[in-house]
């Protein structure tokens, strides 16, 4: 959508203004403001969503604000709504396709529904409008551009109720897990890591040796790994064992 096609639907729900910075001067170098400060492109779904945004970002040193044209470098990207609704969830998923740009989002009310849409979107910050003074916005932009997460604490126990569930519910009777590895993936490497051969781990896993060892030669081929020990020494170093 052009700059002059928001213009002339700002009063339509669900369509996004960005920020009229054509004034400011652009960095030279993509993803990068100038004198270290964080690019951000605002997304708002009406002009007193993005004019009070804009205010509150233009006052700070360390926010470079970026031109419509050139949005798709932001290092932030701030969507401003009431709710997560249908074309919300569409101007999310358009920008989750740029992986130099992380996601923030501010809204009005977040129904508990709308965080699996928000895992799904990519979203990397979420802060409600009525807690969205200036201190609390450069936060949330400074921390995304660190590549941290920041959420309301609500949110937050919520999405590791919903993890957990994820993990009971649909992984584990798939003998799957949240990690890089299956269980049984893990449990042969725990067996290597105390020493047994493959006869004894198709032993005490009731596979046949053939499994085994084909068990372990996808586990490093999958994660480029040279040897046994080496995969033992892949899944100690990131807890998987």
């Amino acid at each position: 959508m052009t700059a002059v096609d928001m213009k002339n639907r700002t009063t339509e729900r669900g369509q996004y203004r960005r920020p009229d910075t054509a004034g400011r001067t652009a960095p030279a170098t993509p993803g990068a403001g100038t004198g270290g400060r964080v690019t951000v492109a605002v997304y708002a779904e009406d002009l007193i969503l993005q004019t009070g945004m804009i205010h509150q970002l233009r006052m700070r040193p360390e926010i470079e604000l970026i031109p419509d044209a050139e949005a798709d470098r932001a290092q932030v990207s701030l969507v401003v709504v009431d709710m997560v609704d249908g074309p919300t969830v569409q101007l999310l998923h358009r920008l989750r396709r740029n992986t130099s740009t992380r996601t923030g989002l501010v809204v009005g009310f977040f129904e508990s529904g709308a965080l699996q849409t928000m895992i799904e979107c990519g979203v990397a910050a979420v802060l409600r409008r009525g807690e969205a003074d200036q201190d609390r916005l450069i936060h949330l932009v400074k921390a995304m551009a660190n590549g941290e997460g920041v959420l309301p604490g609500d949110l937050l126990g919520k999405l590791l109720d919903h993890v957990s569930s994820l993990q009971r519910t649909v992984l584990d009777p798939r003998g799957l897990t949240l990690s890089t590895l299956t269980a049984r993936e893990a449990e042969m490497i725990r067996l290597v890591s105390e020493g047994f051969d493959t006869s004894e781990i198709a032993q005490k896993t009731s596979y046949s040796e053939r499994t085994v060892k084909n068990v372990l030669h996808e586990v490093a081929t999958r994660l480029e790994l040279r040897n046994r020990a080496h995969a033992v020494g892949y899944a100690m170093r990131h807890g998987l064992i």
